[in-house]
């Protein structure tokens, strides 16, 4: 079969086992680009915190009032612990070191606000300790979303 320019091509049907593989790591939803915070993301998600684990036990399988949680995703330059993307809605769960950087907590809070998302911080002790408030604070986080979305129709 001959190409457009006169060289040789073979069909599309004809595909190695490779070449399926190779596609299907290509095949990225962030601009036809791997975002470069991926493989961060990656660990993070295998290498949760006690904290992060009670968390996403509560938020998995739409159990928040049917929201869609995902744990560890890249957003701009930054990594999300918890995101709800159909209702803009971030769980950030602080440990200790979240102390010593609160200049930088404050400028990713703005910016991602500035990106439409609601952002809630909780400590890692808190999350520990009483947890269903902390899962009452992000329910009522969800519903207030959803009242806004049904207003806005």
């Amino acid at each position: 079969m001959l190409g457009a320019r006169g060289a040789r091509r073979e069909p599309r049907y004809l595909k190695t086992m490779t070449d399926i593989t190779r596609d299907a790591l290509l095949r990225v939803p962030f601009c036809g680009m791997r975002h470069p915070h991926r493989d961060r993301a990656r660990k993070l998600r295998r290498e949760q915190t006690p904290a992060e684990a009670r968390l996403w036990s509560r938020l998995r399988s739409r159990d928040m009032a049917g929201a869609k949680f995902r744990r560890q995703v890249p957003i701009g330059p930054f990594i999300a612990d918890f995101l709800c993307k159909e209702l803009s809605i971030i769980v950030e769960a602080d440990g200790g070191q979240h102390s010593d950087q609160e200049s930088y907590d404050a400028r990713r809070t703005a910016w991602l606000e500035s990106q439409g998302y609601r952002v809630l911080r909780f400590w890692n002790h808190a999350i520990l300790t009483d947890t269903d408030a902390v899962m009452e604070v992000i329910g009522d986080a969800v519903h207030d979303a959803r009242m806004a979305a049904r207003e806005s129709w």
